[in-house]
């Protein structure tokens, strides 16, 4: 582009050329184009396209009449405004050419995340504009450009010279492979004009959410029609959620517009993909010749994401969800058919769900996991079955990315060498090691997988006629996976990923009668989204759920939770979990205890006396008497009671900015205005407040943090002059709800001697930071270096199970006592006591305050990395593994809630669970199992990395 072309001279131009009173101008993203902004003094605004060299007049007066074509019939596009000299398109010096045009108004429809029902609608809008398009004719209708799909080809070789790494290699593999899918249907494709690249990013939405117009015909040009539905799928990839499930929305929607003919749904997806790597080459090319381009810098991660998801389904396996989308598959064949497997009518189903027994205790992540419990499950049987329908636990459900964890028929275990017939008269089609196929009369075309064929291609069989034997593996186990197709032409996965259940239901339906068994009936299961309405029509709502479409998680393993498709997600957030999910060494004592005694501890047993015994040897001397009750919520409100007791007064100072629990009393400390909005307007009058000491966001910042002390000790001076006598300080060491962020040197120790001078007792809420989360500590406080009088404890100390306790010294504890006999019913139960005895055991067995300390100094150096790149992240807060991560729009004092949601969001899609937290939501709360690894570490790293750089994307474009 022109050096002439720089904003200020564009600004003249559309003065000097169109007369505009112009108020303020700005650049928007364009790949080759220059594209300004212009705000009239009147308020209103209008867009000026520079186009680029390589277009000529003459395609710009196509477009000009294209945008009069469909405005006659009624699509809302923009209109083209003439000069002062009466000219629509102006030409400029370097051979480019200017034109002035409405700014369409309305919202943009782009963004990470897509409103729900926008990629039907665009889909839909796409087809109309093609209808109307379709009796449109112009002698400057640009035929073979780079954005032409026939072109496809050219436009990758003329980038290949500039393509480096993965791409050099990646885009033509890739593209020849589309292009041979669509050779035999190529001649027949329909080309006529098409906007060339109706996407989310070139409509605008009205007040209703609604699609108000359509903008940006820079592309206009002769295509193949399906190549319209191909561009805004492909558009719709690059996006935030369910995308794939999202551009098969927007193909059926244009299909109900303008009906594709069966070659075109054959080359919709191909080139779907096409579309892809033509963006990444032309998008390579473009820097190559001007590495200033920002605009084509930042699509790049947006690019890899709409190719990696494009190939995340195969040609074939695309085109049969896309059938399915449009309608078009028939119904399967009811037949008799000779059983395939003798024997199987009634051979068990085995569970090999995500909530199997068989995976309990990780055993899930060996790679015979499944075929181990088939072959379990048959014994000396005839066989066992999966059941069909049913997503299995695979090992990969421990990494990143989405399992093919739905087999599309059913898994069967066999002794090896079983004979597998024919279930009717039919033509084998294909044999490839050991996988065979074989086309049914007037049927579906049959899968066989883990045989050893028979018969050779293009034999023709007979019912029960030996197709295949079982073959047995590597472990002597012969399990032979059998499914079907109802549109035999196309070869169906053996696995698949979630998300398409219901099309793969019809596609591949149950093989169950071929093997001679009734159908499963999938009706009694409850779908993730039932569970949720159920949920809310049950449960009390104000129990807020995570996220805005929730998985539904049913198994954890260590820092892993797993949802009912199979999918992994590696637990960021959950501080209760502390050893992790499904230790076995937990759950066999409190199996075994179970089936001993489990009662309130008012009866004489052994475990509450050990594992009191236990706690009190982890607090500092002198604090040995323990009282056990079965949450945070209660351990806080039994703490104030005992400062209160203990005392004889009644107030307590505590600090904003925190959270303490959910009791009247707990509550009744508690400022957090993230957890509610009102907390300082509505606190009792026996609570007093200093405010946080937030190094981070609060009055005092760097070196000035030490005047909050100053500022605390002038508040308790100023409660002396008011006669006010405090019964004692509650306070986190750590500002757990606040993010983690540390308290400034000496803080909590002169503030705690300040307290102790007046009478009072100084309380520790250790609920969240215990246990040796921090690494360098066991307690929270010790960061501090204080010793505090009381210690609140509870989350971690029960790994999930409901266990809480306060541990004081005697002295003070036996002055308790003013209020009479303290009980529990459940706190310090036999279950309860094993389970906080184990916690202790296998704390230390596995080293896991160490591996808190090694692996949280290795995640917050990864965090300040990425905080050095990405300006939204503002800080790292915390130690060991109890962090937090500012999520900022310019620095502390401009904290971003809604940026910390989209992130969040944004991390479920990579598998990764974490929440915001503090005072204003803007805090992602980092706080996993401290079973956590390097290997999960670098996973949330990288993950974060993904969703930042793509965020930086969408918002620079």
């Amino acid at each position: 582009m022109s050096a002439d072309h720089d904003l200020d001279a564009l600004r003249a131009l559309a003065a000097r050329e169109w007369g505009l009173d112009i108020a303020d101008a700005r650049s928007l993203g364009s790949n080759e184009d220059r594209n300004v902004l212009l705000i009239l003094g009147d308020g209103s605004r209008r867009l000026l396209k520079v186009s680029h060299a390589g277009i000529a007049r003459t395609e710009l007066e196509a477009q000009d009449a294209a945008l009069a074509h469909l405005a006659a019939a009624g699509v809302a596009v923009p209109r083209v405004h003439a000069s002062l000299g009466a000219a629509r398109i102006v030409p400029l010096d370097d051979g480019t050419h200017a034109r002035v045009l409405d700014f369409l108004e309305g919202e943009p429809a782009g963004g990470a995340r897509l409103p729900l029902g926008l990629p039907a609608a665009l889909g839909a809008r796409a087809g109309s504009v093609a209808a109307a398009l379709a009796g449109f004719d112009h002698p400057g209708l640009a035929d073979g450009g780079d954005w032409d799909l026939r072109e496809a080809r050219r436009v990758v070789a003329e980038a290949l010279p500039v393509l480096r790494g993965a791409r050099r290699e990646q885009l033509p593999r890739v593209l020849a492979e589309a292009e041979l899918r669509i050779l035999h249907v190529r001649d027949s494709l329909r080309v006529q004009p098409i906007h060339g690249d109706l996407t989310a990013d070139n409509v605008v939405l009205g007040a209703d959410g609604a699609i108000a117009g359509v903008i940006d015909f820079g592309d206009l040009g002769r295509g193949w029609l399906v190549a319209e539905a191909a561009v805004a799928a492909c558009g719709l990839l690059q996006h935030d959620g369910p995308a794939v499930r999202d551009a098969l929305d927007a193909i059926a929607a244009f299909d109900a517009v303008v009906a594709l003919t069966p070659e075109e749904v054959t080359a919709v997806w191909p080139l779907v993909v096409a579309r892809a790597v033509v963006l990444a080459a032309a998008g390579e090319r473009v820097l190559d010749e001007d590495p200033s381009n920002d605009y084509a810098r930042v699509r790049r991660p947006l690019e890899d994401r709409m190719l990696e998801r494009a190939l995340s389904l195969g040609f074939e396996e695309a085109e049969l969800l896309v059938r399915h989308a449009l309608g078009r598959i028939p119904e399967p064949a009811s037949r008799t058919y000779t059983p395939m497997i003798a024997g199987l009518a009634d051979a068990p189903e085995v569970d090999l769900s995500v909530t199997s027994p068989a995976f309990d205790g990780g055993a899930w992540l060996a790679p015979d996991a499944l075929r181990t419990a088939l072959a379990h499950a048959r014994g000396d049987g005839a066989g066992a079955l999966t059941r069909y329908g049913e997503h299995l636990l695979l090992p990969e459900a421990g990494h990143a990315g989405t399992p093919r964890s739905r087999l599309a028929g059913r898994a069967i275990a066999v002794a090896p060498g079983t004979a597998v017939v024919s279930p009717n008269g039919g033509v084998v089609t294909s044999v490839d090691g050991d996988s065979l196929t074989a086309r049914v009369d007037y049927g579906p075309a049959v899968h066989l997988r883990g045989v050893d064929p028979a018969v050779a291609v293009g034999t023709r069989v007979v019912a029960g006629e030996t197709l295949a034997h079982a073959a047995a593996g590597g472990d002597g186990v012969a399990v032979v996976l059998l499914w079907q197709s109802v549109l035999p032409e196309l070869a169906p996965p053996a696995r698949t990923a979630p998300g398409h259940d219901e099309a793969w239901e019809a596609l591949c339906p149950d093989p169950a009668p071929l093997l001679g068994r009734v159908p499963a009936n999938l009706a009694s299961s409850r779908s993730p989204e039932a569970l949720l309405a159920a949920r809310d029509g049950v449960f009390a709502t104000v129990q807020e759920h995570y996220y805005d479409i929730p998985p539904r998680i049913e198994r954890g393993w260590r820092h892993h939770l797993l949802d009912t498709t199979g999918r992994g997600y590696l637990d960021m957030v959950n501080n209760v979990a502390i050893l992790g999910h499904g230790e076995p060494r937990l759950a066999d004592a409190v199996a075994r205890q179970l089936r001993l005694l489990n009662t309130n501890s008012r009866f004489h047993y052994e475990a509450v006396v050990a594992f009191s015994e236990e706690l009190a040897a982890r607090a500092p001397e002198g604090l040995d008497a323990v009282l056990l009750v079965n949450s945070g919520s209660e351990a806080v409100d039994l703490a104030i009671r005992i400062a209160r007791a203990a005392t004889g007064r009644s107030d307590i100072l505590a600090l904003t900015e925190a959270y303490h629990g959910w009791t009247v009393g707990a509550d009744a400390i508690s400022t957090s205005l993230g957890d509610n909005p009102g907390a300082l307007e509505s606190r009792p009058d026996w609570v007093r407040l200093l405010d946080a000491p937030n190094s981070y966001r609060g009055r005092h910042r760097g070196a000035e943090t030490g005047r909050y002390l100053e500022d605390a000790l002038a508040r308790l001076a100023a409660l002396d002059d008011e006669g006010v006598t405090l019964a004692g300080l509650v306070a986190e060491p750590i500002f757990g709800n606040g993010g983690g962020i540390l308290l400034p040197d000496g803080y909590l120790q002169g503030l705690a001697d300040a307290v102790r001078a007046r009478g009072g007792l100084v309380v520790s809420d250790e609920v969240q930071v215990s246990y040796g989360r921090l690494g360098a500590h066991f307690w929270g406080f010790e960061q501090q270096g204080v010793v505090p009088d009381v210690i609140a404890v509870a989350k971690a100390m029960g790994n999930g199970h409901p266990l809480g306790a306060v541990v004081t010294t005697r002295e003070i504890a036996e002055r308790f006592a003013v209020e009479g006999s303290f009980f529990s019913s459940a706190g310090g139960s036999p279950v309860s006591s094993v389970v906080g005895s184990t916690v202790l055991r296998v704390l230390d067995e596995d080293g896991l305050q160490e591996n808190a300390r090694v692996m949280g100094e290795r995640l917050r150096g990864g965090l300040l990395d990425l905080c050095a790149r990405f300006p939204a992240l503002g800080a790292v807060h915390g130690m060991g593994l109890y962090l937090g991560v500012e999520v900022v729009r310019g620095g502390p004092d401009a904290p971003d809630p809604a940026g910390a949601h989209a992130i969040c969001e944004a991390l479920l899609d990579e598998g990764v669970i974490v929440q915001p937290t503090g005072d204003h939501k803007n805090v992602l709360k980092i706080k996993p199992p401290l079973t956590i690894d390097e290997a999960a570490v670098a996973r949330f790293l990288e993950a974060l990395e993904r969703v930042m750089v793509r965020r930086e994307a969408w918002a620079a474009l």
